[in-house]
């Protein structure tokens, strides 16, 4: 189902650069408290992950998006909102992300569901019957709606929300290479360069000689410039596959949004700068418990609304909070029902 949002952009950030550019760099969280926890992987490896809320009440998997982490400040801003609810949270640091490089060569990508499988398998051990949803954002929404959809009914989740999803990869990375975008890619690209380089560094360093010798093998990334060329040189790379092409087009969520039964709400400003129109899935490629919410402005993972320039609201923690809540509720009155 698509449905039109109601959400007003402020109207002094109307402009999709600034939706995406002010919260980014000037919103101030107050940070909730967390209890971060490490959790070994099945690969000799580990992947931290930041707790905040009271155990025993509903809990919510969180996903960051490129470069991010769980100090991003709409991960915190929603962990605080969420806890206002009585939800806890459990914040996911994809590999390397946490502010401590991990112990192999692997990272993370558009496409990686095995850690976000791991954390929602081990969680499920420890709180079998815990009401459990999961939110993603940006290619952290692109990875849980894969994962929704190679699961299928395989999943105890309530509810799940995605935002500002590139959810054909292959688009997105080509509109990276057009007018402003430009600004958006460089400066994401020299993160990911600046990362790959001090991550073989640190391999090096603790005597990990054939996971940083996998890195030497990428090579020189001086002039990689594009996506195209980093997931060609890097992600193809590591991960096996032929080519930056067959990493977009096994990755690319919008293919899986017809095999997802948790209910689910996917929210896509049709201004978001990182992303194309032609991405957005026509009505019969969504399954009937997902739900596409289009805003007419909000840029990515922006959605600032408000009056006064001094007191912004940032619509998302009123949003997702109130889907989960409504998802809840129905769950909750299945399962005394059952």
């Amino acid at each position: 189902m698509r449905i039109q949002s109601q959400f007003k952009p402020a109207w002094w950030l109307k402009n999709r650069h600034l939706q995406t550019i002010i919260p980014s760099l000037f919103r101030k969280v107050i940070s909730p408290p967390v209890t971060r926890k490490r959790l070994q992987t099945d690969d000799g490896d580990f992947i931290d992950v930041d707790f905040c809320g009271e155990q025993g009440t509903p809990l919510v998997i969180l996903l960051h998006g490129l470069t991010g982490s769980s100090q991003s400040a709409y991960i915190q801003g929603l962990q605080a909102s969420l806890l206002q609810q009585g939800f806890q949270s459990a914040a996911l640091n994809f590999r390397g992300c946490s502010g401590e490089f991990n112990q192999t060569s692997r990272c993370y990508h558009s496409g990686e569901t095995g850690d976000i499988d791991f954390l929602y398998r081990s969680l499920r051990e420890q709180e079998p019957h815990i009401p459990m949803a999961a939110v993603g954002f940006s290619i952290g929404g692109n990875v849980l709606l894969k994962w929704l959809g190679e699961q299928g009914s395989q999943l105890d989740l309530f509810a799940a929300t995605a935002v500002s999803v590139p959810l054909l990869l292959d688009v997105c990375a080509s509109q990276l290479d057009t007018g402003f975008a430009k600004v958006y890619r460089r400066r994401l690209i020299q993160e990911l360069k600046q990362y790959i380089t001090q991550k073989q560094q640190h391999l090096e360093s603790i005597g990990a000689k054939q996971e940083a010798l996998q890195l030497k093998k990428i090579g020189d990334l001086q002039q990689v410039r594009s996506f195209w060329q980093y997931d060609q040189k890097v992600i193809a790379h590591l991960y096996s596959f032929a080519s930056a092409k067959d990493y977009y087009q096994q990755s690319s969520a919008r293919q899986f949004l017809k095999h997802i039964t948790v209910p689910t709400l996917i929210i896509q400003s049709v201004d978001d700068p990182f992303m194309h129109p032609t991405i957005l899935p026509h009505e019969q490629e969504l399954s009937k418990q997902v739900t596409l919410e289009l805003t007419r402005a909000g840029g990515h993972v922006g959605f600032v609304s408000g009056r006064n320039p001094l007191k912004p609201k940032y619509w998302l923690d009123q949003r997702i909070p109130e889907f989960l809540e409504q998802q809840l509720n129905s769950y909750q009155f299945k399962e005394s029902r059952a």
